[in-house]
């Protein structure tokens, strides 16, 4: 049956009008422009945001994200402030005192449940409290962070206490030390060296920061709400998918880094699954990404009686919970 002249026009006019109306759709259906910093060279610790990218999670959103590198000489909350950012990988100690001093900046989701800082002892090693007689090697800036923390709950002294260079070759050569390090990285390391050494992992003995947390300005939270909400989701799929399976997000680290092992991906992997340091604890129910009034408040507690903060500090500043509770994404 051939149609009517009637319906004939209408279908030709809202061809013409669907082609004239095809590249303003086309651009506002562009991908939004998202640069996200981290806090070092690439590795299994960011595999998330990788594989996120890998998949096309984040384009599948509206977002063209941009993973850039950090590293030793790249100071990201500066960056941040500066614009060169949308938002970067930070952590609970350090945005609380950037809050102190009057920076706008805000967490707005956690990769890390639990922070994978740990002190890494010999075998010989049972409990914890036996590290009171070893001697410790401990960096410059945990002195602002755990080792605090453990003096005052184990008692531990600075007299037992020598600089961290950076390097396991002390720890595998005396059998008296212990040192700081990742629960996911430096324990590969000392393997590698022949010891199968015993890992602490401070969270799980009650340290209680959050780690490798999602922080972004006012300003931006302000303007891109909606972006920020998108790239939350994208990323909490990301570290789903790559826990599951992290072939893809693998090979774009090993293209940003190509120093990185894929022995030493595997392994940063299999800790992050051993002690939960992605999915456990509030993530478990809650979602990945998820944070709590609790723990925050528990963390800023630490802070001020460590005399890392001070007790005026208004601490909810640091962070919000409005953008990761619309994310749902349980492991």
């Amino acid at each position: 049956m051939i149609p009517p002249v009637s319906a004939v026009r209408r279908a030709l006019l809202s061809a013409l009008a669907a082609t004239a109306l095809a590249p303003a759709l086309a651009t506002a259906q562009s991908p939004e422009k998202f640069v996200f910093l981290t806090n070092w060279y690439a590795q299994a610790e960011h595999g998330g945001f990788y594989q996120a990218l890998a998949e096309g999670t984040y384009k599948r959103v509206g977002l063209d994200a941009d993973i850039r590198m950090g590293g030793p000489q790249v100071n990201v909350m500066q960056l941040l402030l500066a614009g060169k950012a949308d938002a970067v990988m930070g952590y609970d100690l350090q945005t609380v005192a950037a809050v102190e001093q009057g920076l706008p900046v805000v967490t707005i989701g956690t990769v890390f449940q639990k922070d994978p800082a740990a002190l890494i002892a010999h075998p010989d090693v049972k409990r914890f409290e036996d590290l009171k007689s070893r001697t410790l090697l401990i960096g410059q800036a945990s002195e602002t962070t755990f080792w605090p923390w453990i003096k005052a709950k184990y008692g531990f002294t600075d007299a037992q206490k020598r600089p961290y260079a950076f390097s396991v070759q002390q720890f595998l050569a005396d059998p008296k030390i212990a040192q700081q390090g990742y629960a996911t990285s430096e324990p590969y390391s000392i393997e590698k060296g022949g010891v199968k050494p015993v890992v602490f992992l401070l969270a799980d003995l009650g340290y209680p920061p959050y780690a490798q947390t999602i922080v972004t300005t006012r300003a931006v939270l302000d303007k891109r709400r909606d972006a920020l909400t998108r790239f939350l989701q994208a990323t909490a799929e990301g570290w789903k998918s790559y826990l599951a399976n992290p072939a893809p997000g693998n090979a774009l680290i090993r293209k940003a880094n190509p120093e990185m092992e894929e022995a030493l991906l595997a392994f940063g992997v299999a800790k992050m699954k051993q002690f939960g340091l992605v999915t456990g604890a509030d993530a478990a129910k809650q979602g990945i990404l998820s944070m709590t009034d609790a723990r925050w408040k528990s963390t800023f507690e630490f802070m001020v009686s460590a005399g890392l903060a001070k007790s005026d500090t208004d601490y909810r500043k640091a962070y919000t919970l409005d953008l990761v509770n619309a994310v749902k994404v349980v492991p």
